[in-house]
């Protein structure tokens, strides 16, 4: 039960940073806010690492650099989908690929869930896609938005299992090896697609909370997946979309669509349900 509680609030986590990360990208470069935010991530992190007791390993670096590379690219691909008015397509997809990539690991690994389990975690996957569906709008390409949704899923999925796997003896040295690894892949990929990522105004100051909040939501993953399966931890914070959309529906008041209602409802069911297993 206490896996699901940190799950839920590291997805909670995660939707408020999305929340704040969108409000921004209307006001500065996505790529800025992503830079900027994974910046201040890191600084945070390094810092609490430096004061805690981990040990960093060679095992707590391995598995640092790969989440990192895939926290990178997974925010490469769903930023150029953001910057190219493919959010519709990008959100939902990136999101069900999150869940589902972690969750084949864990059975390929030997987890296996209870039967209430599995039938949240299978209404969970419907319920992500639905609740950050959006309508797109005439002239923008479904398809292209499909695939930077795949890999921006392959990537967020790449870092739940990275972080789930790294030793409990590096304390938050993975998590900080991975935020710092991600710098360069964000830089890069805002530099080939030849858009700006350095702040160059006072509100990108901001953005750096939108990092922290993130950094917060991925240590609250990774006691989650501590205590425990990848396969339903995993699953359960890829439910963030919808704590990003009830903060848009209440702050922005922005309208919640019938495909998004249908699945926060499914969200509700199936969070009930793994716990209730």
């Amino acid at each position: 039960m206490i896996a699901v509680l940190l799950a839920l609030c590291s997805a909670a986590t995660y939707g408020i940073s999305d929340f704040i990360g969108g409000v921004l990208a209307g006001r500065l470069s996505p790529w800025t806010v992503a830079f900027c935010g994974q910046l201040g991530g890191s600084v945070v992190v390094i810092v609490a690492a430096l004061l805690g007791d981990g040990e960093l390993s060679w095992a707590a670096v391995a598995w640092g650099a790969l989440g990192g590379l895939g926290n990178g690219l997974g925010g490469v691909f769903l930023y150029r989908g953001l910057a190219a008015g493919r959010m519709g397509v990008v959100a939902p997809v990136s999101g069900v690929g999150a869940a589902v990539l972690p969750a084949i690991v864990g059975l390929a690994s030997g987890e296996r869930p209870a039967g209430l389990v599995w039938v949240g975690l299978v209404l969970a996957l419907p319920a992500i896609y639905l609740v950050a569906r959006t309508p797109v709008e005439a002239g923008q390409s479904a398809a292209a938005g499909v695939r930077d949704g795949v890999l921006a899923g392959a990537g967020f999925g790449l870092t739940f299992v990275a972080v789930a796997h790294s030793p409990a003896h590096a304390g938050l040295w993975s998590l900080a090896v991975n935020l710092v690894t991600a710098l360069p892949v964000i830089a890069v990929g805002a530099t080939v697609a030849r858009a700006r990522w350095w702040p160059s105004t006072r509100l990108a100051a901001v953005a750096p909370t939108v990092g922290l909040l993130s950094a917060a939501a991925f240590a609250l993953f990774l006691e989650a997946s501590r205590h425990g399966l990848l396969t339903v931890t995993a699953v359960i914070t890829s439910l963030y979309p919808a704590s990003t959309i009830l903060l848009a529906s209440l702050v922005l008041r922005e309208r919640i669509h019938r495909g998004q209602a249908l699945g926060l409802g499914l969200c509700a069911v199936a969070v009930g349900l793994v716990a209730a297993g």
